[in-house]
């Protein structure tokens, strides 16, 4: 499926790069026309008669994998606490075949079967079998049908494809890749490196898209996990326009530590070298939950409700979500809100949704041309390099300006390849994934002045 850069108007006079099919997008997002352009345009995010916030999470798991309860005890979890979109993302599975499991082997035994039973007394299917009681776990056709809300509330079928590279030098590492939207179960694809199974996984996504004709989403799931994904990795892949640069999982890393890269400083690295040196796409930071444990919240465990995507589009199908956020409509949060989002050739500016006794910190962050484009490899303390993003000068990735208030606006100032925002609250995240985690929003990079055309 060929996608060109291409600005475009809606009847709001939102503007925003697509990189998805010109004729597809404006059918879907009832754009007005479609003009030829390699800058970034102008573009204003904000709710308006035409374009909603719809809030999701994009990386959920349940029995059907490794997660601790039922498809719909999950989706009414998040449908009760005002989430617009849920994906389920089980690993290397799809919940559309029939399939009965003993309730007391499942990862949610007697407690999460009591609360599906209450919750949906003429639903649950049991049987016995040799004397053990079973379940039949719904398929997603079913509780789709049967959760969805019209324009409140859908469910999308996704699979996290589970893959690894065996290094010789590093052992197994993980490597996972969510399919948003899929039509058919994918396999694992392996590669004789990581950013070779990376790449051929994202690359069995989207064939899939192209040959179904169904619009999907591939990003790639917590780079830190076991420490398996560099920088140099994920910078060099063709055809991913996402990360997760927050994963609600208490196991992932987000912050990285002295030898290792937060995912922010992954995210900078990434996006000066695609922009400044490889001269490929952006790549957008998601938040996510990456939820499997659902029962005695907060316990410590990978639960739900850390962190979500909130995507402004016309309506609430897979299609307008997917095509929204490739055209980063959206911003990612962990319990901050945004008013709006503007960008222009002039800079970027923020309003946020402020919370009565709570103050914002607005980091504008971005590298300007002239950086020192040179990494080292990181020594471990055998005097062997580390798998691990390289070292690179602070110039990449540098705080651009610093604002304290509901409101800030950062003016370009020419030599700026990207600019992007990380808003802070003063309030801590209520269940945070690693102790002392203040609440957050990650706004999406925009092009600077100094950028150079990009291919896509």
């Amino acid at each position: 499926m060929s996608s060109q850069p291409a600005q475009a108007s809606s009847p709001s006079g939102l503007k925003a790069v697509l990189v998805v099919p010109v004729v597809l997008a404006t059918l879907v997002l009832g754009l007005k026309s479609v003009i030829p352009a390699q800058r970034q345009p102008a573009a204003t995010l904000e709710s308006d008669t035409e374009l909603r916030w719809f809030k999701g999470n994009v990386h959920t798991h349940s029995h059907w994998s490794d997660g601790n309860d039922y498809l719909e005890t999950i989706a009414l979890w998040y449908r009760d606490r005002g989430y617009n979109f849920l994906t389920f993302t089980d690993h290397n599975v799809l919940a559309n075949v029939d399939r009965w499991v003993e309730i007391d082997k499942t990862k949610g035994g007697r407690v999460a079967f009591d609360k599906l039973k209450a919750k949906f007394p003429d639903w649950v299917e049991t049987r016995t079998e040799d004397g053990k009681e079973q379940v039949r776990l719904r398929r997603f056709d079913e509780v789709s049908a049967k959760l969805n809300v019209e324009r409140e509330f859908l469910l999308i079928q996704g699979e996290e494809l589970s893959d690894f590279f065996a290094s010789p030098d590093y052992g197994k590492l993980p490597l996972h890749i969510n399919a948003g939207n899929i039509y058919e179960k994918l396999a694992p694809a392996g590669g004789s490196s990581v950013a070779e199974v990376i790449q051929n996984n994202v690359d069995s996504v989207n064939k899939q898209r192209e040959r179904t004709g169904q619009v999907m989403m591939v990003h790639l799931n917590h780079p830190n996990f076991g420490w398996a994904v560099r920088a140099e990795d994920l910078m060099r892949i063709i055809g991913e326009r996402f990360f997760e640069v927050y994963n609600g999982h208490p196991g992932v890393n987000n912050k990285g530590n002295a030898e290792r890269a937060s995912t922010e400083k992954i995210w900078d690295i990434v996006l000066t070298k695609r922009l400044a040196e490889l001269r490929l796409p952006v790549m957008y930071g998601l938040a996510v939950d990456d939820g499997h444990d659902y029962h005695n919240i907060p316990s410590r465990k990978s639960e739900p409700g850390r962190g979500w995507v909130m995507v402004l589009a016309p309506k609430l199908t897979a299609t307008s979500l997917i095509l929204a956020l490739e055209a980063g409509q959206f911003y990612a949060s962990s319990g901050v809100s945004l008013k709006k989002v503007e960008s222009s050739d002039r800079g970027l500016s923020i309003e946020i949704d402020p919370v009565a006794g709570e103050t914002y910190t607005i980091e504008f962050i971005g590298t300007r041309k002239g950086y020192n484009p040179v990494g080292t490899p990181v020594m471990g303390k055998d005097g062997k390099p580390l798998n691990t993003t390289h070292r690179y000068s602070d110039e990449i990735g540098t705080s651009l300006a610093k604002v304290e208030g509901n409101s800030a606006r950062y003016d370009f100032k020419g030599d700026e390849i990207y600019v992007r925002a990380t808003i802070t609250s003063s309030a801590l995240h209520p269940n945070p994934s690693e102790v002392g985690d203040f609440q957050q929003a990650w706004v999406q990079p925009v092009l600077g002045p100094a950028c150079p055309p990009q291919n896509d």
